[in-house]
C-alpha cells in the first residue's frame, strides 16, 4: 500500500504543485506583508486537521488499551 501512494504522489506532484494560481500570484506581487500574511493563514489552516487526527487516535488508543 505504501508504495502505490509513493507513486502516486511522484506521478501526481506536478500536477498538485500547479493549483494554487492565485497564492502564487499574491507572492510573486512582492508585498513581504502579504506574502507572510498567506503563510500564517496556510500554516493555521494546515494545523486544525492534524489536531483533530491525534485527539481521534487518542481516544482510540485509550480505548484499545483499555480492552
Amino acid at each position: 500500500m505504501k508504495k502505490v501512494i509513493f507513486v502516486l504522489f511522484v506521478f501526481f506532484s506536478e500536477l498538485i504543485s500547479a493549483q494554487c494560481a492565485m497564492c502564487k500570484a499574491v507572492v510573486e506581487s512582492g508585498d513581504a506583508e502579504i506574502a507572510e500574511g498567506l503563510n500564517s493563514g496556510i500554516i493555521y489552516l494546515m494545523a486544525f486537521p492534524y489536531i483533530l487526527v491525534g485527539i481521534a487516535a487518542y481516544f482510540l488508543f485509550r480505548k484499545w488499551k483499555k480492552k
